[in-house]
C-alpha cells in the first residue's frame, strides 16, 4: 500500500436539490472561459476589438463539443452500441468522453464560420487562442479525475492515483495519473507557444501549429502509458497513430507556411482599424500587448517628428 499517493473522489457528482454538479461539466466549462479570456487578451494585444474572441468561440465551441463526442463515439462505438449496451449513452457527454482530435477538428470548422461572418482572418484567430487551448485543455483533464478514468499502468510512485471505484470493468489500486501528467504538459505548451510567439512574432498560424505539433509529442507518450481499451493498428493505439499524422501535418504547415507567407499578419481585424481603431502591438502579439515601436515615436513624439518633417518640405 502506498503511503502517499493521489485520492479519487468517492463521488464525480454533487446534488443541490435536485441539480447534480458535475466535475467533469465543470473543468470543462472552466477550460472553455479561460481559453476565451486569455484569447481575448491576446486577441487586443495583436490590434483586434475585445468581444471578437467571444462571438467567434459561440461558434467554435459547440461544434467543437459535437466533434469531440463524434470522435469518441465511433472509435469506441462498442461502447455504445454492441449487444447489452444503451446506444442513448452516447449522448451522456457529462459521464466523460471527448476526444481531442475531434474537438479540434470539428471546433475549427466553428471557428471558420465565425471568423467569416466577423470578417477576420481565421489564421490569425488561431494563433491567437491556441496558449489559451492548451491551458484549457489542462483544466478540462481533471474532469477526468473526477471521473476515476483514463489512468496509466500500475505504479508504487508517491504521486500514484488510487482508484476506488469498480464500475465499467475497474480494478481497484494504483495507477500512474497520466489524467494529471497530460494537464501539466498542456501548461508546458501554452507556455512554451507564448514564448515562440513573442521570441518569432509567429503569424499566419503558425503559433496554432506550434500548439498543435507540442501537444501531439506529449500525447504519443501519455498514449503509451494508458491501459483502457482501445482499438490497435500495427501495435500502436489509434490514438498514437492520430497524434504521429496530426504532428507531421502541423510540422509540415509551419513549414511551408513560413516559406511562403513570412512574418506576421499586419492587420488582424480590418473593421477595428477602418473604425479608428490603433494596431500597435501587432508586431509583438503578446498578451500585454507591448508594441516593438521605439520609445519616443509615440504621442506627442511622434506628432513632433510629423510637424518636423511638414517644415522641411516647405
Amino acid at each position: 500500500m502506498n503511503l502517499a499517493y493521489i485520492p479519487s473522489p468517492s463521488h464525480g457528482v454533487l446534488y443541490l436539490g435536485p441539480i447534480p454538479l458535475r466535475g467533469y461539466a465543470f473543468c470543462i466549462i472552466i477550460g472553455v472561459f479561460v481559453a476565451v479570456w486569455f484569447g481575448n487578451k491576446r486577441w487586443i494585444a495583436r490590434g483586434g476589438r475585445s468581444g471578437t474572441v467571444a462571438d467567434i468561440a459561440v461558434w467554435a465551441v459547440p461544434f467543437g463539443l459535437i466533434g469531440g463526442r463524434l470522435y469518441h463515439v465511433i472509435t469506441d462505438y462498442e461502447l455504445y452500441f454492441s449487444e447489452g449496451r444503451d446506444w442513448v449513452d452516447a449522448f451522456k457527454v457529462w459521464e466523460g468522453g471527448l476526444g481531442i482530435w475531434g474537438a479540434i477538428a470539428l471546433g475549427a470548422l466553428g471557428a471558420w464560420i465565425g471568423a467569416r461572418r466577423r470578417g477576420v482572418p481565421m489564421p490569425a484567430y488561431a494563433d491567437a487562442v491556441a496558449p489559451g487551448i492548451a491551458f484549457a485543455q489542462a483544466i478540462g483533464r481533471w474532469g477526468n479525475w473526477f471521473n476515476q478514468e483514463l489512468y496509466g499502468r500500475e505504479t508504487d510512485l508517491p504521486w500514484a492515483l488510487h482508484i476506488t471505484s469498480s464500475e465499467g470493468g475497474r480494478v481497484p489500486g494504483y495507477y500512474h495519473p497520466t489524467f494529471l501528467y497530460e494537464s501539466l504538459w498542456c501548461v508546458g505548451v501554452g507556455l512554451l507557444v507564448i514564448w515562440a510567439d513573442r521570441r518569432f512574432k509567429l503569424g499566419h498560424g503558425r503559433a496554432f501549429a506550434l500548439y498543435v505539433a507540442a501537444y501531439c509529442v506529449g500525447r504519443g507518450w501519455i498514449e503509451y502509458m494508458r491501459v483502457d481499451d482501445a482499438h490497435h493498428l500495427l501495435g500502436l493505439r489509434l490514438n498514437n497513430w492520430t497524434a504521429l499524422i496530426v504532428f507531421l501535418l502541423a510540422v509540415a504547415y509551419m513549414w511551408v507556411s513560413a516559406k511562403k507567407r513570412p512574418g506576421r499578419e499586419a492587420v488582424v481585424e480590418p473593421a477595428a482599424v477602418a473604425s479608428g481603431g490603433s494596431v500597435e502591438g501587432v508586431s509583438d502579439g503578446s498578451a500585454d500587448g507591448v508594441s516593438d515601436r521605439p520609445a519616443g515615436k509615440t504621442g506627442a513624439g511622434a506628432e513632433g517628428e510629423e510637424k518636423t518633417a511638414s517644415a522641411d518640405k516647405g
